[in-house]
């Protein structure tokens, strides 16, 4: 092996892992966040220790619920590099989601030490803080004492293991918190619709003959359904932990008031927490969810002055994009495209590149799910100077030439699929490679350009098996033969010429020793027979 070969192969895992990375970034982005997963997941095995792939994973478990593989993941970027802002971030964020209040409260204020400017820490140290004060009264009342872990934000050079850092809260304080509420009226209130079912539940379990069966997997019903009593108490304590009767009394007396507290005392802190609700609740499948909380929280962001909110645009542009998101799953095409324009105008108003390339993206998307294909490479066209990333790159590509192609714009799709395929190699995606390659393939096929049609048809093939993907292989090597039936009859006209011009050459120089030529029917291969 040569000295070149060695680089090359030095190379191909850090262009694969930084392949993977971006892949698992831009569908985050997309709100495709299992596929995320797989991705990073992917990346960790070519460098285990890479803590910002552990970052972005945990980011993506975060918004599927799962806390405690955030936090493991999260923990993980701060094995090496303790002072790691982006790692304590999430891990902050986890201990947050999974109820640690005063655990979260700890690491929103490291990263502000070593951050100060980055506002995510402040709202984290706030909204800890309310959740703390929820949970066992006012602030004032949690001592923390600066030791162990705490003692980061007097010291940069002592970084202990973070532990415990709140053991000390007021004895009283921390009982309260354990308490399960002691009123039916109580757990009435903070269950909600669920205590009609919890009621129900009840009754089940007084009926003798009942809880004495089965259900089809053997588990005994009454197993089952005490199984969900202790369910609901659990989620009864921890609601009370979370926020107290006392305290949603509050809330509901202000609401009848018709304030927001959490909207006019900290806007800024609302609208992150609205937007990523908006989006868990879209990425979920509620689209009715997200579109009525999208519409609330437009209402009370259309109410604030540029005073109170300076990007004001800029956030209900956002939200007109959440909106038009919405009805596109919905599948009201016409109010989809209405809202996503808005968010383009917004967006060129703020000179806002990224916003921009969001808009156009999904105005293009509408148009060309309702058929109107030259609208959407009208739009989509202008997207392309502001894309970032091969990976988005080789996917408007495909999408243009898609498009041209149902328009029978050959050429145009053929050049289009020659760019999508370009950008797929170059951050080699092995999945946009294929599509791309079987875009270019059925574009020469209308064009008559066999040969080059085959071509690509069996390097898209090729990939498949390399992908192991069945499906893909199967209509590849279905259109691969039809293709391949086009060729015979262009390569006989092509043999036959070179045959005739064999005998012409031949019998000018008087030898006329071919007496019979025959020709392989596919083409690819001729022999000439003489008398010697």
């Amino acid at each position: 092996m040569s000295d070149t070969d060695g680089v090359h192969d030095g190379q191909r895992p850090k262009g694969v892992f930084s392949t993977l990375m971006a892949d698992g970034d831009w569908l985050y982005t997309k709100g495709e966040y299992k596929k995320a997963i797989d991705s990073y997941t992917t990346a960790l095995t070519l460098k285990p220790d890479d803590k910002t792939c552990f970052v972005g994973r945990a980011k993506c478990y975060l918004k599927m619920g799962q806390s405690d593989n955030a936090l493991k993941d999260a923990e993980a970027s701060l094995k090496e590099d303790k002072s790691f802002f982006e790692g304590l971030y999430q891990k902050a964020e986890a201990l947050y989601y999974m109820g640690e209040f005063e655990f979260a409260l700890v690491f929103y204020h490291r990263g502000q030490k070593l951050r100060p400017q980055i506002q995510e820490f402040r709202l984290g140290i706030q909204k800890a803080q309310e959740a703390i004060e929820n949970s066992v009264g006012n602030p004032s009342f949690v001592k923390l004492e600066i030791k162990g872990d705490l003692s980061f934000l007097q010291k940069d050079e002592e970084r202990a293991q973070p532990i415990a850092a709140i053991q000390h809260l007021t004895t009283k304080k921390k009982q309260q918190t354990l308490k399960t509420p002691k009123s039916e009226k109580t757990t009435k209130q903070l269950l909600g619709e669920f205590y009609s079912d919890k009621k129900y539940l009840e009754n089940l379990l007084k009926d003798e003959d009942l809880v004495k069966g089965k259900t089809k997997g053997g588990e005994r019903l009454q197993d089952v359904i005490q199984g969900c009593l202790t369910y609901l108490d659990t989620c009864t304590e921890f609601w009370n932990q979370e926020k107290p009767i006392s305290a949603q009394e509050k809330e509901r007396k202000l609401m009848q008031q018709k304030t927001l507290p959490s909207a006019t005392s900290d806007p800024a802190q609302f609208l992150l927490k609205s937007l990523d609700d908006i989006d868990a609740e879209l990425t979920s499948g509620n689209a009715e969810g997200s579109l009525k909380k999208a519409e609330e929280v437009m209402k009370i962001v259309q109410g604030w002055s540029e005073k109170e909110v300076p990007n004001k645009k800029e956030v209900l542009g956002s939200l007109h994009s959440c909106i038009g998101n919405a009805f596109i799953d919905l599948g009201d095409l016409g109010k989809a495209l209405d809202h996503h324009q808005k968010d383009l105008e917004f967006a060129k108003q703020c000179k806002l590149p990224d916003a921009m390339s969001r808009a156009l993206d999904n105005i293009g998307r509408v148009y060309a799910q309702i058929g109107q294909f030259s609208q959407a490479i009208e739009f989509w066209e202008k997207k392309i100077p502001l894309v970032r990333g091969g990976l988005e790159k080789t996917w408007l590509f495909h999408e243009i030439g898609w498009c041209y192609l149902e328009l029978n714009r050959h050429e145009e799709a053929r050049d289009c699929g020659v760019r999508s395929v370009a950008a797929a190699d170059e951050i080699a995606d092995e999945k946009w490679q294929i599509n791309a390659n079987v875009l270019v393939a059925q574009s020469e096929l209308k064009l008559g350009n066999f040969e080059s049609c085959v071509s690509h048809f069996e390097r898209a093939l090729t990939l498949a098996q390399l992908q192991e993907d069945d499906s893909a292989m199967n209509v590849i090597q279905k259109a691969l033969d039809e293709a391949k039936q086009h060729l015979p009859q262009v390569k006989r006209v092509h043999v036959y010429a070179k045959l005739c011009l064999v005998i012409i050459q031949k019998e000018t120089r008087g030898q006329r020793h071919y007496r019979q030529l025959h020709c392989n029917l596919t083409g690819t291969w001729w022999c000439v027979k003489s008398d010697f």
